[in-house]
Order: structure tokens, then sequence, then C-alpha cells
């Protein structure tokens, strides 16, 4: 019981610490102009809550966007590293246009990262970046001090995001659309994709440690903050504190990096280059809501795929009923091809709840399973292109025959 009880004290240090002490400082855009072409980011739809998205696009210097343009792919970045909690109001300031999100696909060299091989490949690449992250971060009428500006959960990315994401590339290039989402990215997928008009316009997609069902994550770190409920005393802690705490860079820095090493939240990962540990970290994790994070945990706590809950009068005023509406993963269109590829030490999507959305699709996916992979090998592992992109790449254009791929 004591070391229980000294592992959950450990975890609420971790988790308060990363909140305050997340520098305002972080790395450029990544650039490789002298290679690839990264058009400025484009603002897609508005949504109906006004939110403005960016989706900056990436193509090789050997193709040509205008003339010439390849089969479009959008890639949905996950919650990199951690989940960080975000206070609604007084810790925006931290955070305030300095994340990344889509860049996340491009951390290693263009012979690595799957971004760069997508484009290398003829694809016409879109970076999905989400509403609060540092290339999406426009509100018709909100600014990101404001707390509603930070009301929503992965069912609204999933939802609104992912739909004026896909419409907006689809109005461009008259073209059905290639997902690949990681972790968050997958969540907002197979959410997504039980709608009927978002998953009409996707050609195909690919799930990297997709995340359906949280009932057998087995970080012990994860755990203890659910068990805790830290992400609702988050919250009331940082309020209380957070005006006699000074906020610097090296903190974060220092515990990032003992995190990052020690991955007790994404358990062992097999593949990645330590020596590249200080570039990732000038790509620090970007920003998310309490609200996302609570959700997020309400899943693990439930076992369940699920909207907000919000409690019984809520959902009632919301919902018409006391629980929260399922996600029926067995709604995905049959017709709609899927790749999944996972892994066998993954401690967020853990093999069981992974084989119980597979086996609720309608639908025989393609699978890849690395028995040696964890969460973050899926875009930072140096063999990632020998053990499934080669293989995704192959399920795309088996898909769409058009004469622009290499």
């Amino acid at each position: 019981m004591a070391a229980k009880a000294a592992k959950a004290a450990a975890a609420t240090t971790i988790l308060f610490f990363l909140s305050l002490f997340a520098s305002p400082i972080a790395g450029e855009p990544l650039n490789f102009s002298g290679y690839y072409n990264f058009n400025d980011p484009s603002p897609s739809d508005t949504l109906y809550d006004g939110f403005l998205l960016a989706l900056p696009r990436v193509s090789s210097n050997s193709g040509n966007l205008r003339k010439n343009p390849g089969p479009p792919v959008l890639l949905l970045h996950g919650l990199f590293v951690l989940f960080l909690l975000r206070n609604w109001l007084l810790l925006t300031s931290l955070f305030a246009s300095h994340k990344q999100a889509g860049d996340s696909w491009f951390l290693n060299s263009p012979e690595e990262s799957l971004g760069f091989i997508l484009a290398d490949h003829g694809f016409d690449v879109w970076v999905g970046n989400v509403r609060g992250t540092r290339w999406s971060q426009r509100h018709v009428s909100l600014s990101v001090k404001d707390k509603d500006f930070w009301d929503w959960s992965w069912q609204e990315l999933a939802l609104h995001d992912l739909p004026a994401m896909l419409r907006y590339v689809n109005s461009v290039t008259n073209s059905k659309v290639f997902v690949v989402g990681h972790s968050q990215g997958t969540l907002m997928s197979l959410a997504g994709f039980t709608q009927r008009d978002i998953a009409e316009m996707v050609e195909a997609a690919g799930l990297l440690s997709p995340v359906g069902y949280l009932g057998h994550i087995s970080s012990e770190l994860i755990l203890d903050m659910v068990n805790l409920h830290l992400d609702q005393a988050c919250l009331f802690l940082v309020s209380i504190l957070l005006s006699s705490i000074e906020i610097g860079e090296s903190p974060f820095r220092v515990i990032f990096i003992l995190l990052f090493h020690n991955m007790s939240v994404y358990w062992r990962n097999c593949c990645f280059n330590n020596s590249r540990v200080d570039f990732y970290l000038e790509f620090e994790p970007h920003p998310s809501s309490t609200k996302n994070l609570n959700h997020l945990f309400q899943m693990i706590r439930k076992d369940t795929f699920s909207k907000y809950d919000y409690g019984v009068f809520k959902n009632l005023m919301l919902y018409g009923q006391l629980k929260p509406p399922e996600f029926q993963i067995g709604d995905i269109p049959i017709s709609l091809p899927l790749w999944i590829a996972y892994g066998g030490k993954d401690a967020l999507a853990d093999v069981t709840d992974v084989e119980r959305a597979i086996k609720e699709l309608k639908s025989t996916p393609d699978l890849v399973f690395l028995e040696k992979y964890g969460h973050l090998d899926f875009i930072v592992s140096v063999n990632a292109k020998e053990d499934m992109y080669d293989s995704l790449i192959s399920f795309f254009k088996s898909r769409e025959k058009s004469s622009s791929f290499k």
C-alpha cells in the first residue's frame, strides 16, 4: 500500500510540474525547403463553433502540386509524448502559439519520417492540426485566453475538425482523401468514420497504434492519474499555486528528458534514436484541453467508446438519455478500406483493446502487428519504413491507380 501511495504521489507531482513548467519557447516549424515544398498553412472551413484550422501542404520538390498533384492524404497527429493538462484560462499564456502538432510526422530524417516518405511517393500530403495546436489557434470571436476557447474534447475533433479538414482538401483536390492517424488521430478517425457523411469523403485509412477502447491501458503512471482523478484536481491545484511559482524552460526539459527515456507513459519503445531526444524536445508537446483529458480518462474508467459524459442531467438535455451515446465501430462502412498497425509493447493502445475494436468492424482490415513496438515507435522508429510504412503505401496505392505515383 505504501508503495502504491508513493507512486500515486509521484504521479501527482510529475503531472503538476509538467503543467507548470511547459516552456513558452519551442522550436520553429520544421524547414526542409531545399528538398520539399511546405506551403503556408491554409485555413479550412470555419467550423460551426468558429474555429479556423490550418492545413499545411507538403510535396517533394520533384513534383508540382499545381500541375500534377498526386492523391491527397491527410495526416492526423496524436497527443505527443504525454497528456498535457491545459488549464482553460490560467495556463493559456504558457502554451499560446508556441506548440507543434502536425510536425510530429516530420521528426526524423526524410528517409524515416512518414510525411516525407508519402511526399516522395507522389502523394499530396496535407498536415492536419486540430483546434488549439500551434497552427490552429484562430477563432472568429474567441481568444486562446478565453475559457470557452478550450471547451472541447476529442468528440469535437472527430465530429467537427475532421470533416472540416476533409471537406477542404476535397474541395481543393476534387478527390476523396486518404487518411493516416496516430493515437488521438485514430480515435478521431474511428469515431468520425461511424458517420456516413464523413466516411464517404475518405478513400482509405491507415491507423497507427489505434485508440478506440482504453480499458486495458497498462501505463502505471496514467492509471495512477486516472485513479486520483487528476483531470479534475489539476485545475484546482494550478489555480491556487500558479501565481507563486516562477515558470522556466529548464525544469520542464529535465522532467521531459527523464520521462522520454523512462517511457513510463508509453512503455518500452524499441526503435527510436536516443541521440535525437534533444531534437525532439525542440518540438515539445502541443496543448490540449483539460476536457479532452477528462474525456480520455472517462474512457479508461468506464471501458467505453462514448461521447463526453456530462452527468445525468446534462446528458438528458444534450443527448436525450442518461448515459452518453456510444460510438458504434460496426457502423463504419464495410466499403471503407482500413489498414491497421499495432504493437505488442504499447501501454496505451493495448493489444486487447485494439483487437476488440477490430472484431467490431464489419470489414476485414489489413493488419500489421509489431511485437516490439511501443506507442511512440509508430512515428519515430528508425525502422518504421521497412516495418510498416512500405506496407501502408502499398495498401494506398492498391486503392488508387493514379499515374502520379512514383
